[in-house]
């Protein structure tokens, strides 16, 4: 009797052997309903074997075949099994994740005919500047694999770069890929790409879709029938039969890195998958990442430059330091930016206010006693939300209401301290009471239609200061827009994350990229302690490859990434004693004796120590060498599962960590 081994949505090593009577090698990648314990579950048939390791009278029998779509291709297996083995993911947990969650529901969704979306008025192409005509004809979707690294400065038509290659990938019968870091750049894009290409079917693939509308588009691109997918990371999964073209848009985002379950790069997995299938992918943004940045220079990736504008009458605005060391601040707002907002609502033109964290205070706190408003859950601080009296924590979402007196003391004289976005838009509109100020965050845009709603209210003009976070520091084009003002940033400059500077010098070169993208002049200002600080130098002088090529020469003298490779075993539990000695007793298995070129460091808590209820500790292994580490992993992983831990510890290892 046929023998079918099955992928389950499980973190463990292993398939599942049941029998079939029915069943053929033409079933391979098809769902299949199993018996699982004391219930079903729905896998995907991996292999059909006439044999079993184990005693056919043992083996449960297979449910129903699913026949509703088509067996599941030999690339996506390829390209779920690498992301399985470099990753050190259960190969299940790998092909499962990767379908819509229609596909794994025991009981099949009710499906409704949906109405197409009304046809957008066609929109020519403009005329493309010398650097993007030469953009263009340096990619060619029919070449054979290549990896190419776009960078251009903000502002420079990337995006016209993109369409224009997909134009030319759908000239040749292919499909294309396009990928963004996050959900609220799709709606804007997905307008774009609809108005250039109105003859072609174009779908999008993100979380914040219906469960019946994901699934539906990822139909769509699996049976060849759409042409174009805008999606977020875990759209680089999806099965596509004509797959021609892969482009990640601003692709040194974090968003881009999961950071739960498979813990994955879409930006690396796609470099993958363009080897395995033979075509180019394109690696755009401002400020690439310095691996990829790295790459190009080594000459791995081919480099596009895009140095000028797209626009002819906007140039690169100009970014001046606001020195606050002998400054009072009002709310944390200086006189020079104060000022400058002033001239741009007596001039029609809109400002932003630029500042990262959410929010009315971070912190409630009573000056009698010293009590905060710490997280009960989380070693983390609750953020006041004043606009709905609560108190509530950005890492494990537990909230409170504002308590009238200080819990510990009873003294009724308790302050917010610091400030967030809800605090500074108060204040900017009674320092403007003219001016119509708009809050832009996850509190105040929590849906896609609340982003459309948000975006129309810009570009018609109603609103004369935004004030917002990094949903507003890239993607966006808003051509009033001609002053950003930049609050917070001196305190990722000293961060002990060795990627903080980076990162940092990302988000503002982003940020600063919103303004003067018209043929109106932009400014920006930074408030500082730091005006004299390399970061802010190349800022100022908007000097991407100088300030890249410091941070490289760095890393190579400390021997950080990309100049080795590194894997994170993490583990949480109730006690930190716990998760302490399972990665000491980690550190001390026979593989870590036997790989000398794998350097493991000493089991340390996480930056975040507590998340949850749960202590979390984390262990460094590191190497010079990627292949002397993906030979280490699997057998460091193998015995890590051998060791008796307590019943409610959890453990993962992380390949290519982003955060410490």
């Amino acid at each position: 009797m046929p023998v079918l081994r099955v992928a389950l949505d499980l973190p463990l090593h292993r398939l599942f052997d049941y029998v079939a009577a029915e069943a053929s090698p033409a079933d391979v990648g098809r769902r299949v309903r199993v018996p699982f314990g004391r219930g079903e579950k729905i896998g995907v048939i991996v292999e059909v074997v006439a044999e079993s390791d184990w005693p056919l009278a043992q083996l449960k029998e297979a449910g129903e075949i699913l026949c509703d779509t088509a067996p599941l291709p030999d690339d996506f297996f390829a390209l779920c099994a690498f992301a399985s083995h470099y990753y050190q993911a259960a190969l299940g947990e790998v092909i499962l994740q990767a379908l819509p969650g229609g596909l794994k529901r025991m009981a099949a969704p009710t499906r409704r005919n949906v109405r197409a979306p009304a046809p957008l008025a066609p929109k020519p192409a403009p005329e493309l500047t010398t650097e993007q005509a030469s953009a263009v004809a340096a990619v060619d979707p029919a070449g054979g694999f290549a990896v190419h690294l776009l960078h251009g400065v903000t502002g420079s038509g990337k995006t016209e770069v993109y369409l224009r290659l997909i134009d030319k990938a759908l000239l040749a019968g292919r499909q294309v890929l396009l990928l963004v870091p996050e959900i609220n750049l799709t709606p804007q894009l997905e307008e774009r790409v609809r108005s250039r290409f109105v003859e072609a079917h174009v779908v999008s693939l993100h979380s914040e879709l219906a469960e019946a509308a994901r699934e539906r588009n990822w139909r769509a691109a699996f049976s060849g029938e759409a042409s174009i997918v805008l999606g977020t990371r875990l759209a680089i999964f999806t099965p596509m039969p004509r797959l021609g073209l892969i482009v990640i848009d601003e692709e040194h985002d974090p968003s881009f890195k999961q950071q739960d379950g498979m813990r994955y790069s879409a930006r690396d997995i796609g470099v993958f998958r363009a080897r395995q299938l033979g075509i180019p992918i394109l690696l755009g943004s401002a400020t690439p990442s310095l691996e990829s940045w790295a790459n190009a220079r080594g000459g791995r990736y081919g480099m596009i430059s895009l140095a000028q504008r797209a626009n002819p009458e906007a140039t690169l605005p100009t970014v001046r330091m606001v020195d606050t060391r002998r400054k009072t601040l009002k709310e944390g707002v200086s006189d020079p930016l104060i000022a400058a907002i002033r001239q741009r609502l007596e001039r029609g033109e809109q400002s932003l206010v630029f500042l990262n964290r959410r929010g009315y205070a971070p912190v409630l706190a009573c000056p009698a006693c010293g009590w905060v408003s710490r997280c009960t859950r989380c070693a983390a601080n609750m953020v006041l939300h004043l606009a709905d009296r609560r108190l509530r924590c950005h890492h494990c979402g537990c909230e409170h209401r504002v308590p009238k007196a200080c819990p510990t003391c009873g003294n009724q004289d308790i302050h917010p301290f610091g400030r967030g976005t809800q605090r500074l838009e108060g204040w900017l509109q009674e320092q403007f009471p003219e001016a119509r100020v708009l809050r832009v965050d996850r509190d105040s845009v929590k849906s896609r239609k609340q982003w459309e709603a948000v975006l129309e209210r810009i570009h018609g003009g109603e609103a004369d200061i935004l004030v917002g976070t990094q949903m507003l520091a890239k993607g966006h084009d808003f051509p009033k827009l001609t002053l950003v003002g930049v609050l917070g940033a001196d305190s990722a400059l000293f961060s002990a994350d060795w990627r903080a500077p980076e990162r940092l010098f990302a988000q503002l070169m982003q940020v600063a990229g919103r303004a003067g993208r018209a043929e109106l002049k932009g400014e920006v200002l930074i408030q500082t302690e730091y005006p004299d600080h390399p970061l802010y130098a190349a800022l100022v002088a908007h000097d991407y490859p100088g300030y890249a090529a410091t941070l490289l020469k760095e890393r190579e003298q400390a021997g950080f990434p990309p100049y080795s490779f590194q894997a994170m075993l993490r583990a949480e539990a109730p006690a930190m004693a716990d998760a302490i000695a399972f990665l000491k007793a980690a550190s001390l298995l026979p593989p870590v004796q036997e790989h000398e070129q794998v350097m493991i460091y000493d089991p340390i808590p996480m930056k975040m120590a507590r998340l949850a209820n749960l202590e979390r500790g984390q262990l460094l292994a590191e190497s010079f060498s990627r292949p002397a580490l993906q030979a280490f992993l699997p057998r460091w992983r193998e015995a890590i599962e051998s060791i008796k831990a307590p019943s409610k510890l959890r453990w993962h290892i992380e390949v290519d960590p982003f955060e410490f």
